[in-house]
């Protein structure tokens, strides 16, 4: 007769949950026992403590990498490490992954709660064969993890559909996707009331350089947050005409928060004086941060003016637009004898 076995599970004392926690990780008592409290009960039968930060320090982590984790994730030291938590990391650490990458993509992800087979090997193949290679993945994932608790094989491929029938390249959408990988998890229908949107709402043709970048814009505002920054524009006098032609040269202005639209218009129209029909044609000003690029550099051009330090007159535009390094090397390092206070000025303000 086979002899049966039965395996009991005794929950561990709160106490030497805590003393774990403090001990093993030096966190404060108060500071245990805050995280004890998120720590579901009947979980703690799989409580493999030292299993956990053996596994955690062969993938790379410090300990104040785990404390980051434990502190973000409570629940982690719930997991049955080798039933569950090693093998998905393991498919992580394929990627060359280790360390801070993997203290992000677990604090930030949602991929833990998901089946190893079911989603996050399926979505790592989908991803390898759709980018070409580890590093691609590796660099798309870092970017969002949340990629890994999706099914992004049933996701994004009608998504690719959609955009190439449209017209688009998969080279196109491939570094769309790259950039802002959470692109193609959309529904297929915000995608195509993006399309719809920009053609006529904004009437910028489809073979403009910028329609995919519109698009990308699009699905990730709805309806009620882009009606509230397309007020803001108008309360300043914004013509219809005059926000079509800033969203066909840049997109991105509709991705900047409704304080910043405020404050950067503000600062524009009514502190300097320009015209929305100017700013609409160089909507990259509104872009920028503007304390510390515009504001900064609107005030050291103007003492260069008033010194007549600098000839030719430049515009603030040109100014805006040139790169650190530029702006150094032509507005504030030629003065830096004659003007300390301008050099000083722009470290106290870039600090």
């Amino acid at each position: 007769m086979a002899q049966k076995f039965i395996r009991f599970y005794s929950t561990p004392p709160a106490s030497i949950f805590v003393e774990f926690l403090v001990k093993s990780l030096g966190f404060s008592t108060k500071e245990a026992i805050s995280i004890s409290t998120k720590v579901t009960p009947w979980r703690l039968r799989n409580y493999e403590p030292h299993l956990l930060l053996d596994l955690f320090e062969k993938v790379g982590m410090d300990k104040s990498q785990i404390k980051t984790l434990i502190s973000s994730s409570p629940q982690l030291l719930c997991h049955h490490v080798h039933g569950n938590l090693k093998p998905k990391i393991e498919a992580l650490q394929d990627l060359g992954l280790s360390g801070s990458d993997l203290v992000t993509l677990i604090t930030k992800g949602d991929f833990l709660k998901r089946g190893l087979h079911t989603i996050i090997k399926p979505s790592l193949d989908y991803l390898k064969v759709l980018l070409g290679s580890h590093d691609s993945v590796a660099r798309v994932v870092k970017r969002e993890p949340r990629l890994l608790s999706k099914n992004l094989p049933k996701l994004i491929p009608p998504n690719i559909s959609l955009l190439q029938n449209l017209g688009f390249s998969r080279a196109d959408i491939d570094t769309v996707f790259n950039r802002r990988p959470r692109f193609l998890l959309n529904n297929p229908k915000w995608l195509e009331r993006a399309v719809e949107q920009l053609e006529k709402n904004f009437h910028m043709p489809r073979g403009s350089r910028m329609f995919l970048h519109g698009i990308e814009v699009l699905v990730s505002l709805d309806e009620l947050k882009l009606e509230r920054k397309l007020y803001i524009f108008r309360s300043f006098g914004w013509s219809d005409s005059d926000i079509c032609v800033m969203v066909q040269r840049l997109p991105y202005c509709l991705n900047t928060s409704e304080a910043k639209i405020r404050n950067t218009l503000k600062f524009f129209m009514m502190e300097l004086g320009y015209e929305s029909s100017y700013l609409a044609s160089h909507a990259s000003l509104l872009k920028f941060s503007l304390e510390k690029r515009v504001m900064l550099r609107n005030e050291i051009l103007k003492i260069l003016k008033e010194k007549q330090l600098v000839k030719g007159g430049p515009c603030l535009y040109t100014v805006v637009k040139c790169s650190e390094s530029q702006f150094l090397e032509k507005y504030v390092l030629p003065f830096k004898e004659k003007m300390p206070e301008l050099y000083g000025l722009y470290m106290k303000t870039r600090s």
